[in-house]
This record gives structure tokens, sequence and C-alpha cells, in this order.
């Protein structure tokens, strides 16, 4: 017999406006089909026009009614985040729900961002802090809720602080821990400033567990010709339900921790099976990695300075002038 698979109730969001990083495919595609089935307008920023489109149509076959649309982003690109902050500025429109879930993984060789930092660090930490800094003020005036989607290899090795863009010595899995090290405590201590200077913003933090994802799949941009044994291992697994979940229950945490009453800021959700692998999405205790609130103000300080933006006590987000490295 077939095992159930876990499911939580989204509550209406009808009236809000989401916005959802890396909805092109994978657990990103989900979430977006997920909030858009509860009502609320969804925004894919997407950096393959062709596979933005695609995703829409899949999700407007599930639900015709679904409000969709797509903006030019480039995570691994400081201008194209600013671009992407200027459009949506431009628009004026409160945002209510901000899903920080794209990502790039464990690419074979050491592999730099527009902006000259190591994909992974550039990418999945720093595209997406200077996103929240350039949406804070359609964030503040939407109360928002922000996820940032972590990892369980945020509770392995540590911000290589000597070298944070691997340039001496290249480790793909320690660059990727350290990635998603810098946006967990980049997410508390966004929970933490909106508290102090009364943003109105709630900050928490998701992961997936173990799925059958596209990040360790092929990936031509990122110099990976074909999957990874790792994924070929988790994908049989997946099929057979046994230790690691599947992509529609990866997006789960991050669902629960985006839209849920109960969810908490500076709080971590993931899956509540054997290993944090799979299962039910349920709150966890923050890594110890996390935990730190003097690494979190040097993460931020660090960020601030890398992307030229800031943000001020007040809460309004000053934006940089453009990159200039």
């Amino acid at each position: 017999m077939a095992r159930t698979q876990p499911d939580i109730t989204v509550p209406d969001l009808s009236g809000k406006l989401a916005v959802v990083t890396g909805a092109s495919d994978g657990v990103g595609l989900g979430l977006a089909a997920r909030l858009a089935a509860a009502g609320a307008e969804v925004v894919l920023p997407v950096r393959n026009p062709r596979k933005g489109e695609a995703a829409v149509a899949r999700i407007k076959q599930r639900h015709p009614e679904a409000a969709l649309s797509l903006r030019d982003l480039d995570l691994s690109s400081l201008d194209s985040v600013a671009a992407l902050g200027a459009t949506l500025r431009g628009e004026n429109r409160p945002i209510h729900i901000l899903i920080n879930n794209a990502g790039v993984m464990t690419p074979p060789d050491r592999q730099t961002t527009a902006d000259g930092f190591e994909l992974q660090f550039g990418t999945n930490h720093l595209g997406h802090f200077a996103l929240v800094a350039h949406l804070l003020p359609l964030l503040r005036a939407g109360h928002a809720r922000v996820t940032s989607q972590i990892s369980i290899s945020a509770n392995e090795n540590a911000i290589n602080w000597d070298d944070l863009n691997w340039e001496r010595s290249y480790n793909g899995r320690g660059a990727y821990s350290q990635s998603k090290i810098a946006s967990g405590l980049f997410g508390l201590e966004l929970d933490r400033r909106s508290r102090a200077g009364d943003w109105g913003i709630t900050s928490n933090l998701a992961h997936p567990g173990i799925a059958p994802t596209s990040l360790l799949a092929a990936r031509p941009e990122v110099g990976r010709a074909r999957d990874t044994a790792s994924v070929r291992v988790i994908r049989a697994l997946s099929r057979s339900r046994v230790l690691v979940g599947t992509v529609e229950t990866a997006q789960l945490p991050a669902l629960l921790a985006a839209t849920s009453p109960d969810a908490r800021g500076a709080r971590l959700y993931g899956p509540s099976g054997l290993g944090n692998f799979s299962g039910a999405p349920a709150e966890q205790a923050l890594y110890s990695r996390l935990l730190g609130e003097d690494e979190a103000e040097r993460v931020w300080q660090l960020s601030e300075k890398l992307t030229h933006t800031s943000f001020p006590a007040d809460g309004s987000a000053r934006p940089g002038p453009g990159i200039d490295r």
C-alpha cells in the first residue's frame, strides 16, 4: 500500500501579493502553484524566460484562475537584482510574502558571479540579501512574511571568513554550506532588526530536507553536464518513499513558514521525519551555526558592503548606486 504523503492546509491568501524566487521549476514551482491556488497573486522572477513561461503554463493548467506574472531576475548579478527592485518599487504594490528559494549547489569547479563573488555565496546569499534591501519599502508596506530557504547543509562546515570567495582552495560542498549558513544568519538578523525597528516584517527559515530536486541534476549553466550519482540515488529512494522526500513534500516547510498563522519569526521549519530528511513539516531547533548573534551582525555588515545596499534603522532601505567592482 502506498504511503500517504504529508500535506498542510494553506489559508486563504486572496488579496495577497507573493514573490517566489526560483519558481521556474522544482520546489519553487510547487510553492508558486500552492500560493496561487490559495488565492495569492504570485510574481515569478526568473532568469530564463522560456522556463518561466512554461512554469506559468503548468500552474494555469491546474489552476486556470491563477494570477501569475513573470519578471526578469538573475540573482548572480547585483545589477539584475537592483533592476527588479526598481521595477517592483515602481509598481508600488505592497508585498505580503517573499520566499527566497532560488539557489545553485556544488558546481564541480569554482565559478563566479557577474560581480566576482564565488557563485554559491553570491547567488544563494548575496543576491537574496540585496533583493530584500531593494524591496524593503514594499515588504514593510505589506507587513510581509519573509521565508529564506536554507538547507541541512547549514548544519555542517562554517563560514570561511579568511577566504569567502574560495579563491585559494575551492570546496564545492563547503562553499554551499557557507552560502546557506549566511542566508540563515541573515534571515534571523532580519527578524531581530525588524522587531527592534518596528519594521513590521516577520522573517523565518525553512529547509526542504532531501528530495530529488534539480539542484544536483544536470546543470550545464554551472558546469554539470550530467546528473550526479547523489541525485540518482535520491530519486530511487524517493520513488520507494524510503528516508527521503519528494518534490511535493520538500516544498511544505517553506509553505508552512510563509503562510501559517502559527509560524513565527526567527524560527526554522523543516521535515520532521528521521534525520529531518522527509516527513511532515514542523518547527525545529536552530542549527548551532545559526545561534551566534555576533556572527549574524558580521554577515549583515559585510553583505551591505559587498552589495552596496543599506538597511537604515528606520527600515527605509537605501539601495546603493550601480555596482562598481
